[in-house]
């Protein structure tokens, strides 16, 4: 009985703590990034051009947008878009409806509300934006490892995982920023300056919301993008009229 005893107890508590103190040590660096504010608000002036996609208008700071190459998904009610420059840059502007993350992770895994709070933090039922905000601020240094309830181990474990999956795709070892404009608030994964392959702005509001991606013709060089340009971006970034779906001027 002792015997079993034993063996109940390492299976219950000493193998979830052993396999937490091994995920945090294998953590990628991405994985330690936290949100920081953007220092750099210079907004580029350079002549540019409006553009309207996937319900939103925006200005972009370049004039060599290769329309001929825009492609939609889907193509009657798009909810994104990619949009090549002849510069070799390639920008893809999504939109998605409020609530996409806490909505899909309660579907997918029948939780509750209460549920998802409980696994993804304070709030994060609410909205994408605090959903995600919880998400990139945790980190392996943030994880109970001597917690004594094996399910504070595996949503953390799966917390971490989350997060290095969400990063895996972004130069966010580079940082993780925060962003806001009036209603909108967000984050940009990327440092324009430290030339990373890629560099992802997220913004939600209560409305919905919308992602830009920027990358090389190739994914794998440096991007050729400045804040100053995505901050021109960002700060014009507002809700299209209704028919206005798709167009530049």
């Amino acid at each position: 009985m002792i015997t079993l005893a034993v063996i109940a107890f390492l299976a219950f508590w000493v193998a979830p703590v052993t396999l937490s103190f091994d995920a945090a040590r294998k953590a990628p660096p991405a994985a330690r990034v936290v949100p920081k504010d953007l220092t750099d608000l210079s907004v580029s002036q350079v002549p540019g051009t409006k553009v309207s996609y996937v319900g939103y208008e925006f200005e972009i700071p370049w004039n060599d947008l290769d329309e001929s190459q825009t492609r939609s998904v889907p193509k009657d009610q798009p909810g994104m878009v990619a949009l090549v420059f002849r510069s070799g840059l390639h920008m893809i502007v999504s939109a998605s409806p409020p609530r996409v993350f806490p909505n899909g992770f309660a579907r997918e895994w029948k939780l509750s509300p209460q549920n998802v709070e409980s696994v993804f933090g304070h709030g994060a039922a609410q909205s994408d934006y605090s959903f995600t905000r919880n998400l990139y601020g945790f980190t392996p240094d943030k994880m109970h490892r001597w917690a004594l309830s094996p399910s504070v181990h595996y949503r953390e474990q799966m917390l971490l995982m989350l997060k290095t999956v969400v990063l895996s795709v972004a130069s966010a070892d580079t940082g993780i920023f925060n962003i806001q404009k009036q209603n909108w608030r967000g984050f940009q994964l990327g440092d324009p300056k430290a030339h990373p392959r890629r560099v992802f702005v997220q913004f939600y509001s209560d409305e919905g919301s919308v992602e830009l991606a920027f990358a090389g013709s190739d994914g794998r060089g440096p991007v050729s993008v400045t804040q100053p340009e995505i901050n021109r971006i960002m700060q014009s970034l507002r809700k299209a009229p209704q028919d206005g779906v798709g167009s530049t001027n």
